[in-house]
């Protein structure tokens, strides 16, 4: 699969898959369990959807491994902010842009880091 179609897919799988998850997790728009217990589950399941996701990215790359971390990691930062912006802030009208970013976004920023750091660690191992 091209690299770049692949970085779009899987930025969007890495938004899509959370998303349904939170849906049985907030009726009505409350969540059903105690707050910090649902944000903790969904920071879980993205932290395994994204790791997952990148490893079938870097499956294919055989060089520039922090960079390509990087490139997927701030391209997946973009994809998720817009889809989160786009969803929960203009559609749902659940929260304005400015809480978005205090609790939402800036959780986003794991991603690159996540990601660049994967590529790092497999520049040193040699792939």
């Amino acid at each position: 699969m091209e690299k770049n179609l692949k970085i779009i897919i899987s930025g969007i799988l890495a938004w899509l898959i959370p998303f349904l998850v939170s849906v049985p997790l907030y009726p009505q728009g409350q969540p059903i369990y105690d707050l910090q217990v649902t944000k903790s589950i969904l920071i879980i399941v993205g932290a395994l959807v994204g790791a997952v996701l990148a490893l079938w990215y870097f499956r294919d790359i055989g060089k520039a491994f922090a960079r390509e971390g990087a490139i997927l990691g701030f391209s997946w930062f973009v994809i998720n902010s817009v889809l989160d912006i786009i969803v929960l802030v203009y559609l749902m009208k659940g929260m304005d842009l400015t809480a978005w970013a205090g609790q939402i976004g800036i959780r986003y920023l794991l991603m690159p880091i996540i990601t660049t750091a994967m590529g790092m660690a497999m520049e040193i191992r040699g792939k």
